[in-house]
């Protein structure tokens, strides 16, 4: 969704975020253009869903916490997230946990066919009805505004109804030491869960998460297929994945070098 903006939309919404209850006039002011520009740029990200109109101006539609992280490391995410779509067949279950780069992979399932994604993520919503070919399951569960997630019991409940092919699932950050960890309880449980209903399970996780260390443990590396993340993690790092056995998948400019070495 976020990728889709243009560059006057992602200046309006950055500022948005960053002055809760600027003013249109302010807009224009900061922005050097006129307010007949700012409220068509507004009306704009409104149509997208990325904001909600008020009188005289508008507030971001999501968490603060999102748009941040939608503006970490995009293009990482996007290569990450492009790489996961390629693994999807036609005609298969995949299941996708709530995540910035997670959220992703369904911006680059267009074309394929009969693709059932079951999902705790309101950031693949857009995706799923822009693709009329996807087939999109929502769990139900708890509205959790900082990840855009659906969790709690009632969404536990409903993915042990289903048996897919892939989960693909994000974290905080992961280590061979302390395998996938997070800052969120609930999120936690998801996953868990969704590897259980999973033939394999592929993490999606950039660079920068390696050696970092949430709240609360997740998955241990070994229950973990496949790891996919950017040519900026270290090859001590590449190296230390490789030995437990997990299939390490590296994309960005070293992709052909590393891809010889899995």
């Amino acid at each position: 969704m976020f990728q889709s903006l243009t560059k006057r939309e992602r200046q309006v919404l950055d500022l948005l975020v960053a002055e809760e209850g600027i003013s249109v006039t302010e807009l224009g002011r900061m922005l050097q253009v006129s307010t007949v520009t700012v409220r068509s740029t507004l009306n704009a990200l409104g149509d997208k869903g990325v904001i909600v109109r008020t009188w005289g101006g508008a507030t971001p539609a999501f968490h603060t916490e999102i748009l941040e992280r939608q503006r970490t490391n995009q293009e990482k995410k996007a290569l990450i997230a492009a790489a996961a779509a390629e693994m999807v067949c036609d005609g298969d279950a995949v299941m996708v946990e709530a995540g910035t780069t997670t959220s992703l992979i369904g911006r680059y399932l267009f074309g394929r066919r009969d693709v059932h994604v079951v999902t705790n993520s309101l950031l693949v919503v857009p995706y799923g009805r822009a693709n009329p070919a996807l087939k999109l399951t929502i769990v139900g569960g708890s509205f959790q505004a900082v990840t855009e997630s659906l969790v709690g019991p009632l969404a536990l409940a409903e993915l042990e109804e289903f048996h897919v092919k892939l989960a693909f699932v994000g974290t905080d950050g992961f280590s061979v030491a302390n395998g996938t960890t997070t800052h969120l309880v609930e999120g936690a449980e998801i996953v868990r869960e969704m590897t259980r209903r999973a033939e394999r399970t592929v993490l999606l996780a950039d660079s920068s998460k390696y050696g970092r260390t949430g709240f609360a443990r997740v998955l241990g590396l070994e229950e973990i297929a496949v790891v996919i993340t950017d040519d900026a993690l270290p090859q001590r790092a590449a190296d230390e994945i490789r030995e437990t056995g997990v299939e390490l998948q590296i994309v960005g400019k070293e992709t052909a070098r590393a891809g010889g070495e899995r």
